[in-house]
């Protein structure tokens, strides 16, 4: 291959390798870093605290996130629950039968609608926060199903005034159903037991996510409350938040349970949507962060965060180049085996590493199996993260596309709707990779062959997943 090539594959080697960089940084401070000391328990009377439900279109969870909001342990002159309900199909009846029943029993819990869903998720806790009567509000999203005791679990880190927010860790309901919701669950245990463990231990900035959470109403109202001008509101009120001075606190050992998507198609949407918001948030607060009086390390993990999705076109760049590099010349860029080799390591070793920490933390059965399939999921999902990068990028908005959810008996079947052509993308690299893999081996040069692999069985096993999972019927959502 040319010396252009050459270079253009190393500079693409020289780019990634920060990014396994980080990880190991990240399960560096969460060893050596000591756990942090919060207060355990309540001194005084129980504040008021207000359970926030934004939903869309939740037709198959509705019921039981309602029931399990009203089975929360919290006196009930002191506990308020919003249904924020911006639905437009059966989700209003089901949702408005469910908070009848509950206020039958004497909880206090409201179906509110309103006129417009403009803002979306952000839009919807907004408009609950305004007419809101608890000092805290906890918020919790469609899929998720929190045990009795959360809010006694979250309320005592704020006996220290400026603990702006804490941060449950996500569990899971229905872990190894399936290779993707192991995949997935594998996905998060590590974001919450070593990313945001971390960030936490080093006093780091980390964000809320979206659920499972609890804010102080001051903290929010302060840092300027929900904005809808990203996808990831949960991550730009975070931010936003800790620049203004507030603190926040993670609970690993309070666990709260939520579904997986359980196809391909939906776990693409939820991802395109987090790498997207995640872009959006970056480009605007990343000039703030870095002009604020902040110790360099909390800029460069701030940057490090909230620009990690610019991964995802690396590595997409870097599967056409072997796919390219194998059909033209078959030679692996013309380079010495220990660059190959080199370049197979650098894409696994941190990943292990960082999956195979996060799976032994959580205790997770067959975890080299994990390990494995997260990696193809990962490098399986470079087509649609990359085309969300892309948005986030160029500043483009695009509305709030709900993940579908199945519930776990399911009467409604949501559609995943995807941007076009990212499957018929994922298959093509698939195809050429598998080419380049033979004509690499018919001329003698395998030290490329393994590295090639890697991303062939990526691209080849979430093409196989796009074809076992056809559309579902088309309904609102």
């Amino acid at each position: 291959m040319s010396e252009i090539g050459q270079v253009a594959y190393l500079a693409l080697l020289a780019f990634l390798a920060p990014f396994g960089a980080h990880r190991l940084r990240l399960l560096w401070l969460r060893a050596r870093r000591p756990a942090r000391a919060e207060h355990r328990a309540w001194r005084g009377s129980l504040p008021t605290v207000t359970v926030q439900l934004p939903v869309y279109n939740e037709a198959n969870v509705i019921e039981r996130l309602i029931d399990a909001a009203g089975r929360l342990d919290y006196p009930t002159d002191r506990l308020e629950i919003q249904v924020l309900d911006d639905s437009d199909d059966e989700t209003v009846a089901l949702a408005g039968r469910r908070a009848r029943a509950w206020r039958a029993r004497g909880i206090d819990i409201r179906h509110i609608r309103r006129r417009s869903r403009e803002g979306f998720k952000a839009g919807a806790l907004a408009h609950g926060i305004s007419i809101a009567r608890g000092e805290f509000l906890v918020v919790l999203d469609a899929d998720f199903v929190p045990p009795p005791g959360l809010i006694r679990d979250l309320l005592p880190p704020f006996e220290d005034p400026s603990v702006g927010a804490v941060q449950a860790a996500w569990d899971h309901l229905s872990p190894d159903a399936s290779w993707l919701t192991r995949a997935q669950a594998l996905f998060l245990d590590a974001h919450f037991a070593i990313e945001h463990e971390a960030r936490y231990r080093a006093g780091l900035f980390f964000n809320f996510n979206g659920s499972a959470g609890m804010w102080r109403r001051g903290c929010i109202e302060a840092a300027g409350g929900w904005q809808s001008d990203t996808l990831t509101e949960d991550v730009d009120l975070s931010y936003r938040a800790q620049l203004a001075g507030w603190r926040f606190v993670y609970r690993d050992d309070v666990r709260v349970p939520a579904e997986l998507p359980s196809s391909l198609r939906a776990v693409e949407i939820q991802q395109s949507r987090w790498t997207q918001g995640g872009i959006q948030s970056a480009r605007k607060l990343l000039p703030r962060i870095w002009r604020a009086r902040l110790p360099a390390a909390h800029k460069l993990e701030a940057t490090a965060h909230l620009a990690g999705h610019i991964v995802h076109p690396l590595t997409l760049t870097m599967a056409v180049a072997l796919a390219g590099a194998g059909w033209v010349a078959g030679t692996g860029f013309g380079l010495p085996s220990i660059v190959h080799a080199f370049a197979l390591l650098l894409a696994t070793v941190p990943f292990v590493l960082f999956y195979g920490a996060a799976g032994w933390i959580r205790k997770r059965r067959g975890i080299a199996r994990r390990i494995v399939e997260a990696m193809l999921l990962g490098l399986g999902l470079g087509v649609p993260l990359t085309f969300a990068v892309l948005r986030g990028v160029g500043g483009r908005r695009t509305p709030f596309a709900r993940t579908p959810k199945r519930g776990f008996s399911p009467t409604v079947g949501y559609r995943a709707r995807l941007a076009g052509g990212t499957a018929l993308i994922r298959f093509g690299l698939a195809v050429a990779l598998a080419g380049a893999i033979v004509n690499t081996a018919l001329l003698g040069s395998p030290a490329a062959i393994p590295f090639t692999a890697l991303f062939a069985a990526g691209y080849a096993l979430t093409s196989r997943e796009c074809l076992r999972t056809p559309p579902s019927p088309a309904v609102p959502g």
